[in-house]
């Protein structure tokens, strides 16, 4: 399907969790039986198509993931930002690695069906994101007035996995790092650059947790069955 590319997963697990309001970071909350990063992880071994999982973490943690996600699994500590965070998941991929699937670890629920779905048009496009239509009307708002309302049916929420071409990342990140722009979506990086984004429609369960309540919103989604 990918024409023999290596293909590497980045699956991004050093946030600091601040909105949780616990003392244990939600990539090491249960999830069922399991820990987040671990249900995360194993759908992406699951999926077949990786070449290398990269797993990049809290710095400092990197013996105690390592010990709970395996050896089959390389460990790198994050950076001060999400945008280090990846590059450093990114760096240290192998040098053969032609395309890089960027996964937030905080997403377990992502299914394998979508993680093909998306690797297919980010390869066939050039980068391309899992993304779903917004449910709400949006509003832009300025010192507490609301100042415009966007068109509802130009509006995704963008999700993850997002997929890109290595070459393409590292060119952006360079770009990015001499123009001192810090983005928190990789895909901006990419548009940074001129790069287009392609559009892979998700699933409204892709949820990334975030919050207290989003454990339990996962929990019960687990409970479905459905996830892969």
């Amino acid at each position: 399907m990918f024409n023999g590319k290596f293909i590497s997963a980045i699956i991004v697990s050093a946030g600091s969790s601040s909105r949780m309001k616990s003392s244990i970071s939600k990539q090491l909350m249960l999830l069922g039986e399991k820990t987040v990063i671990e249900n995360t992880v194993e759908k992406f071994k699951k999926c077949e198509l990786f070449d290398e999982i990269i797993v990049v973490c809290p710095t400092g943690d990197e013996t105690l993931y390592k010990e709970l996600l395996g050896k089959d699994v390389k460990i790198v500590g994050g950076g001060a930002t999400r945008q280090q965070s990846v590059y450093n998941g990114v760096n240290i991929s192998s040098d053969g690695c032609e395309i890089v699937v960027i996964h937030d670890g905080a997403r377990p629920l992502i299914h394998i069906t979508d993680i093909v779905k998306v690797i297919k048009d980010g390869v066939d496009y050039g980068a391309s994101t899992l993304a779903v239509p917004v449910k709400d009307t949006v509003k832009i708002v300025r010192g507490g007035k609301v100042v415009d309302t966007p068109n509802r049916s130009e509006l995704y929420a963008v999700q993850t996995p997002q997929v890109f071409y290595k070459r393409k990342y590292m060119q952006a990140y360079v770009n990015a790092q001499s123009m001192n722009l810090e983005f928190t979506d990789d895909c901006q990086l990419i548009e940074s650059i001129g790069g287009v984004i392609h559009i892979t429609e998700g699933r409204y369960s892709n949820i990334k947790i975030t919050t207290p309540e989003d454990i339990y919103i996962a929990e019960e989604l687990l409970k479905r069955g459905d996830d892969i």
